[in-house]
């Protein structure tokens, strides 16, 4: 179910509806449900952002004026940090034009109704890394890892030690500088 929010201004009335999504063709079919499900609405605005990387969005004004609906949706998601979401705006004329602020206001306001009811869950993005490093040293890796409480993924231990950690990207480089200056011990993604 999305989350939802609402917005008045001037007779319009702005229905904003957050969604979790994977994919475009997930937010295509979305898009198409609530365009049939709000038929008499005269815009359906919307914006979306996939991955983390900030390179796949898209906004859609949906016949408002240039940048007035789904610019202000996408300065919202980006405003709550959100990724794989999709915000539509479904608006209702109520026959007094609002004017290019109004019209930013009007999306922007709805857009943040709905995500701010919306259940946002924070996820890591982590990578991998394997250590390889003599076993007289075994005890030593161990304590930094403890330390650190880094995420153990595999190990393999003998005469030469192997260990796939999972760490948060911020600290890749802290960690692996750790290990290079401590024991001189090479770190390398997985």
């Amino acid at each position: 179910m999305p989350s939802e929010g609402i917005f008045k201004d001037k007779g319009s009335k702005f229905y904003a509806f957050a969604w979790p999504v994977i994919s475009e063709e997930e937010i295509k079919k979305i898009i198409t449900s609530l365009k049939k499900e709000h038929h008499s609405a005269r815009h359906h605005c919307y914006a979306w952002k996939l991955g983390v990387d900030d390179t796949r969005f898209r906004t859609n004004d949906d016949g408002e004026p240039s940048s007035t609906a789904g610019r202000p949706i996408l300065g919202q998601l980006q405003s709550f940090n959100v990724t794989n979401t999709l915000v539509v705006v479904v608006r209702y004329f109520g026959g007094t034009l609002l004017g290019t602020s109004g019209l930013i206001n009007a999306y922007k306001t709805a857009a943040a109704e709905a995500l701010k009811n919306a259940n946002i869950i924070t996820k890591n993005i982590e990578q991998q890394l394997i250590i390889n490093f003599g076993y007289n040293i075994l005890n030593e890796v161990m304590d930094i890892i403890k330390q650190k409480t880094l995420n153990v993924i595999k190990t393999s231990f003998g005469e030469n030690c192997s260990i796939i950690l999972s760490v948060r990207n911020s600290e890749v480089q802290k960690i692996t500088e750790t290990f290079n200056k401590i024991y001189s011990i090479k770190i390398e993604p997985v």
